[in-house]
């Protein structure tokens, strides 16, 4: 018995499929109606803000309260977008001290046409005078107003959010923990028994019974120096010249006679 094997049908380019009318229409429609009974998830921005995570990287705000124009901060950037100007003032000197001079902020501008938002500058800070804020909406028509001085900067730290809280069982900080753990106790000695004196206090009354030992004196009358402690030590082992002769060739005894005399 053959089996036959029946292959699909050969559409050729001249031959036209028949299409149900209305068809694409429809399976459009159902595409818009799934859609359209689910959550819209767009933001009709700017009558809605976005909710921005805690650590965004909007734009970077400055404390000029913190500020010592250490300049750091723009020796470590490595778009060379941060400038700074500054001179010395000097401070009245106070009682019993010396005239100070220190450094006061003219200018703190950052160009954000050339930033890249690597958050270098605020790494490196030691004093807390940078910090990320989440504000985004500094866009401008021309890139030369990019360039932002010191109080459009410190505008925005006002918008800076506080640190993150700790998670839950987290360990505290070790400064908290330190500051709450409570002082040792200080030991304190047993007190002396009322019918016998302390030892410091009969060593004292003792010293103050004998009588100081006078200095001994020379012939001259003056008071004799004692030599050093080695000097006393040596002296009491070998007095001095009782030392060894040294050892060399033994010289000839005289003899008696013509021989002698030669």
């Amino acid at each position: 018995m053959e089996s036959h094997v029946h292959s699909p049908p050969i559409v050729r380019d001249d031959e036209q499929v028949a299409h149900i009318p209305g068809e694409g229409l429809a399976k459009g429609l159902a595409v818009t109606m799934r859609h359209m009974l689910r959550k819209s998830e767009t933001q009709q921005y700017p009558e809605v803000h976005p909710d921005l995570p805690a650590r965004s990287r909007g734009v970077i705000a400055l404390v000029e309260e913190n500020c010592t124009v250490c300049m750091l901060c723009a020796r470590e950037c490595p778009d060379w977008c941060i400038y700074i100007d500054s001179h010395k003032e000097t401070l009245p000197a106070p009682e019993g001290g010396r005239p100070r001079a220190r450094n006061v902020l003219d200018r703190f501008a950052i160009d954000f046409s050339l930033c890249m938002y690597c958050g270098i500058c605020i790494e490196v800070c030691p004093f807390d005078a940078l910090f990320w804020s989440p504000e985004f909406e500094y866009a401008e028509y021309d890139i030369r107003d990019l360039l932002h001085e010191k109080d459009r900067l410190g505008e925005w730290a006002a918008t800076v959010p506080p640190p993150p809280a700790h998670e839950v069982g987290a360990e505290p900080p070790k400064e908290l923990s330190a500051a709450s753990r409570p002082a040792p106790a200080r030991r304190t000695a047993p007190p002396a028994p009322a019918n016998r004196p302390a030892a410091g206090a009969s060593a004292a009354q003792e010293a103050e019974r004998e009588p100081a030992a006078e200095p001994a004196k020379s012939a001259e009358g003056r008071p004799r120096r004692e030599p050093p402690r080695a000097m006393r030590d040596i002296r009491s082992i070998r007095p001095p010249g009782s030392l060894p002769k040294k050892n060399g060739p033994s010289s000839p005894e005289k003899k008696d006679g013509p021989e002698g005399e030669r």
